[in-house]
């Protein structure tokens, strides 16, 4: 049987989000307090994944450089993997994924629509952020829930084919001092914009009053974001 590139074996991402002081069982159950019920946890994910993936289809369309469409269409299938890895995850909790997801769509839309660039490249930049800060963020809530939980945590860790696409970035970034200062400052609007679809993602009748909870965490996403942007050559 023929697989395609994006059904071919790929390592699993060893990413683990931490506190300073390692986030031991205390932190996770406190976040856990304020992690949605399931089905929502499921159903964001899941859309977000399809997001990406329309995105960066998108973007092939619109790069003419063969192996630059080649590199997007393998990140592009990395991300599909993921939904529909998901989307079985739904199914065996014997729910319908298209109902799951459909309360999401409108908000997520609107947010992917944020991260649509006057130019393909700070498109293709959004898309490898905020999809690996959100990554991050779930990986982090995915401990809430159990063996459930854990199954969406082994999606979430697979290879996302990102490693091109920095390469890409990077060129671009280096060749230009004026494409360093615009994708920098596109960047740093896209982080509010995400940290925001975390926060929402949350029980938020309890966040108010447990804002500490989750501060570890979002410690941690920032920390991996600018661990990111380091290694395109770009200031967090």
């Amino acid at each position: 049987m023929v697989k395609w590139f994006w059904q071919r074996d790929k390592p699993k991402r060893t990413l683990m989000l931490r506190s300073r002081g390692d986030m031991g069982d205390a932190t996770r159950v406190d976040f856990a307090e304020l992690a949605p019920d399931l089905g929502r946890f499921l159903g964001q994910a899941a859309y977000l994944q399809l997001g990406y993936f329309e995105t960066l289809t998108r973007l092939i369309r619109a790069t003419p450089e063969l192996d630059e469409k080649e590199a997007l269409a393998r990140a592009a299938g990395a991300a599909l993997s993921k939904h529909r890895g998901i989307v079985e995850i739904i199914r065996a909790q014997g729910d319908d994924p298209t109902e799951i997801m459909r309360p999401f769509q409108e908000p997520l839309d609107a947010f992917r629509r944020k991260t649509i660039g006057v130019r393909p490249r700070e498109t293709l930049l959004a898309v490898y952020i905020t999809a690996g800060m959100l990554d991050d963020f779930y990986l982090a809530l995915a401990s809430s829930y159990g063996e459930t939980g854990a199954r969406v945590a082994t999606i979430l860790r697979e290879d996302d084919d990102t490693d091109e696409i920095v390469s890409i970035l990077r060129r671009t970034i280096e060749s230009d001092g004026e494409w360093r200062s615009l994708l920098s400052m596109w960047a740093r609007r896209m982080v509010g914009d995400t940290l925001l679809v975390a926060r929402q993602a949350l029980r938020t009748e309890r966040l108010a009053a447990d804002e500490k909870r989750v501060e570890p965490v979002y410690t941690e996403l920032m920390g991996a974001h600018a661990r990111r942007m380091d290694a395109m050559g770009l200031a967090a």
